[in-house]
């Protein structure tokens, strides 16, 4: 399948060395979206793989129910036509599973032989809103996981429906958005969004770096009254900063 999409392997690459507060500090100076409720998750979720990092890649989606057998009866084909809609994007991929028996979890989609089966397929990780199991496999496996909860037993899943809009954690997350994932939660950034993105999150932490974190440390040798005047010229400084850059009002 042939998708444009606004940034290349490499810049994904380069994103995935930041922090996801890191890419949502660039995000919001390039979206005219209300930021606080249009970008991250409203849940709380859990990174179960801290140690590896964040994670970056496109969206990919599918929906589950694995407490309603009659999905296997009506659907016999669903797997073999889900992976081929998988395996047709480009990637690297996240996997963003909706689980409709959320919250009463019956099982795990997630584990060490589908985690292997998406890893073939080209997917990276995965946000789901279920529960994941073989914690140590997957990690092996290069597969990272956001989700609820970790899980004894497997759930007989079967997919509902994918590449459609799905809702995890809050949040409505559509196939091709970008998905930013690590310990902190995840961003999910529309196409429309997503050029510029890197450029924009390394000038505002530069810009903390250069002004308000500046300012915070060198305070050696200086009264209540200079440090306060201090901070507050460097967060002035901060903000004419951004503005000049994006060319574009906000409130700080």
């Amino acid at each position: 399948m042939k998708i444009s999409r606004a940034l290349s392997t490499a810049e994904l690459l380069q994103l995935q060395r930041w922090n996801t507060p890191t890419i949502y500090n660039g995000w919001e100076q390039l979206t005219r979206r209300n930021a606080a409720r249009e970008a991250f998750n409203l849940e709380e979720t859990r990174d179960f793989m801290p140690q590896m990092g964040p994670m970056a890649g496109w969206a990919v989606t599918v929906v589950i129910e694995p407490s309603n057998k009659k999905h296997r009866a009506t659907k016999p084909n669903a797997w073999a036509d889900y992976r081929r809609y998988v395996a047709s994007v480009p990637g690297p991929k996240i996997v963003v599973v909706q689980d409709l028996d959320k919250p009463h979890v019956i099982g795990a989609f997630w584990g060490e032989v589908n985690s292997n089966m998406h890893r073939a397929l080209g997917c990276v990780g995965t946000v789901t809103d279920g529960a994941i199991r073989d914690l140590d496999e997957m990690t092996a496996a290069g597969f990272k996981a956001l989700a609820r909860r970790l899980c004894v037993g497997h759930a007989f899943s079967h997919p509902v429906r994918w590449n459609c809009p799905v809702e995890v954690f809050g949040r409505r997350v559509r196939p091709g958005d970008l998905i930013h994932a690590d310990k902190h939660g995840f961003l999910a950034v529309p196409p429309a969004e997503q050029a510029g993105l890197l450029e924009a999150a390394r000038f505002m932490d530069a810009n903390e770096c250069q002004t308000v974190i500046a300012a915070a440390r060198e305070t050696a040798g200086r009264s209540t009254d200079e440090i306060l005047e201090q901070l507050a010229a460097a967060g002035k400084t901060f903000a004419q900063n951004a503005h000049a850059q994006f060319k574009r009002q906000g409130e700080w």
